[in-house]
């Protein structure tokens, strides 16, 4: 096998002449013989001006190349698109098997050894696992950190579950514009992630569980210095692991890891999109995650990090306490500590994680934020292939309840309505979403936290059910369920549902129903037009369309798959 800049050479038909030209051509960038004789670790360089939360990026390039260096390798950076969540249209899941795509491709085109993947909002960490796992290549993953917390008025803040929260507030009149103008220049106060438990630090716990990432690279806040002191760590690993080839993707993730993941998720009270990620990560390998499994587990696993949105601290307070190690100490038996990391295996996290007295972050198994885990799988005739409820962050006497569908087809009949003084809406109703799944949006947006109607919210209304076959930010509270499916684009019984039906949830027995008689569900169905949606005629909308998997398979493309497509 050949290593270095021999590695994966361009087809001229003549290898000699293909390496020479190659070492010609990168002579021009001034490195020397000695340079292009050692192995070769590639960076990816996520950093983009649309993208704050890699803002860090940059600096943390330079210290992973530092770090490859000083172990005798030679860096080399090389570009991939970037998603920034609030800025990527439609929505950055989207994009997601995009940048799986992009980083896979790029890592099998060019010659490297070992790869340092750099991540953090939201979709570019699974992106860029998905991708590491499908080209199977010693890889180190570094997450970009999340932001520090901002003030108001002597209030901690975070971006997002405060932003909702204080949005929300100036919805119903309890605050002026004044106000959340001066809240909007302070709930970000640095670059890096959100500083709560959403989908940036969810998948940034699950990357270090999985052990695909140096311990404690979780909670690094992003402007720490400790932050790219465990760069330059990760481009010393990067090359030592280049010279050993290994270990690979395929040998980190295995069913214990990857189990590992799922216990982890519960504890952190971690996103409802961490599921929809692990799942198409584990969708890269022979492994499947099965629903049912991870259901089970959240019987088992209580919730340990009092973070928000579940509980009331933030992620440096969490890093503080001693991070995902300190967690995994707390698990126990939860987790099988000889599942084998890019730096030996999780018993040697565990072994030097710091013990810090006093602090209140990171509970112990007896004395939990919750005794149960973050969410709970539902099934019924309303989701015959699943759906999922972030519990933890929901108002426990709406999870058994039972409320008339108010519906709205679109995410454009929801806006139309929403705040309509005339919507016939009660505070004890279902609010109802659809067409806004994979193929119905497209890409399943950050919809599922529909807004409490105007009207309700200036009468003191803070929650009530809502269901949609969207997604749902990590970092918002609610009793919302979400990732209905199938969904409701692709034929699922959500396409049924009418204003005025009765629909009844049951988080305990796990169930999401519609209480209509199944005749009279099938004279619907019979009514339903044949094409609810037109196919796009081309471009990357026509693969998305003709290719994305439901939510229950990770939303991924189905020939990117470990199985392939058809």
């Amino acid at each position: 096998m050949s290593d270095g800049l021999r590695k994966g050479l361009t087809s001229y038909g003549d290898a000699g002449f293909s390496l020479f030209l190659r070492k010609a051509f990168i002579k021009a960038m001034g490195y020397s013989d000695d340079a292009l004789d050692r192995p070769i670790v590639g960076i990816t360089n996520t950093h983009s001006d649309y993208n704050p939360c890699h803002g860090n990026v940059p600096q943390i390039i330079e210290a992973v190349k530092r770090g490859v260096m000083l172990a005798g390798a030679m860096p080399m950076v090389f570009p991939t698109i970037s998603i920034a969540e609030s800025f990527a249209h439609p929505t950055s899941m989207y994009l997601r098997n995009l940048m799986a795509m992009d980083t896979e491709e790029m890592i099998r085109a060019q010659p490297m050894d070992a790869v340092v993947v750099i991540g953090g909002c939201d979709k570019t960490l699974p992106a860029q696992i998905m991708a590491a796992v499908s080209a199977d290549l010693p890889t180190v993953v570094i997450p970009v950190g999340p932001m520090v917390v901002g003030h108001h008025k002597g209030e901690v803040l975070g971006a997002c579950t405060d932003c909702r929260r204080l949005w929300g507030k100036f919805r119903a009149g309890e605050m002026d514009e004044a106000e959340i103008e001066a809240v909007n220049g302070r709930l970000a106060p640095s670059v890096g992630t959100c500083m709560v438990m959403g989908t940036a630090s969810t998948m940034a716990c699950i990357t270090e569980a999985l052990g695909l990432s140096l311990p404690m690279s979780a909670t690094i806040p992003a402007p720490h210095a400790e932050r790219f002191r465990s760069a330059e760590q990760s481009g010393k690993l990067a090359a030592a692991m280049a010279v050993a080839k290994g270990p690979k993707p395929s040998e980190l993730l295995t069913p214990a890891a990857l189990r590992n993941a799922q216990v982890v998720l519960q504890a952190i009270g971690g996103s409802t999109n961490g599921l929809i990620h692990l799942t198409a990560i584990a969708g890269r390998t022979t492994y499947r995650l099965d629903l049912a499994a991870f259901d089970r587990l959240s019987r088992e696993v209580p919730v340990l990090v009092d973070l928000k949105p579940s509980g009331d601290h933030y992620m440096e307070h969490f890093h503080h306490a001693g991070g995902v190690p300190k967690l995994l100490a707390q698990l126990g038996e939860l987790i099988d500590l000889d599942a084998k990391t890019i730096y030996g295996s999780l018993r040697d996290a565990v072994a030097a994680a710091e013990d810090v007295p006093g602090q209140d972050v990171i509970r112990a198994r007896n004395d939990p934020i919750r005794s149960e885990g973050a969410m709970a799988v539902l099934s019924g005739n309303l989701a015959p292939r699943g759906a999922v409820i972030k519990h933890s962050a929901a108002s426990p006497k709406l999870l058994q309840h039972s409320g008339r569908a108010v519906v709205f087809d679109s995410l454009e009949d929801m806006a139309a309505r929403i705040d309509d003084p005339g919507l016939d809406v009660a505070a004890d109703d279902v609010l109802v979403l659809r067409n806004a799944g994979p193929q119905g949006a497209p890409g399943m947006p950050e919809a599922g936290y529909l807004p409490i109607p105007l009207k309700l919210a200036r009468a003191g209304v803070k929650d009530m059910v809502r269901i949609s076959d969207a997604r749902m930010s990590g970092t918002a509270f609610g009793t919302i369920v979400l990732h209905i499916t199938p969904e409701s684009a692709a034929g699922g019984p959500l396409a049924l549902v009418q204003n005025g039906d009765v629909i009844r949830l049951d988080v305990e027995a796990r169930r999401i129903d519609l209480m209509v008689e199944d005749d009279e569900l099938a004279r619907r169905r019979q009514a339903l037009p044949a094409s609810r949606q037109p196919a796009p005629l081309r471009g990357y909308a026509r693969l998305f369309h003709q290719t994305i998997l439901q939510a229950d398979q990770g939303c991924d493309f189905d020939f990117l798959t470990g199985q392939g497509g058809d």
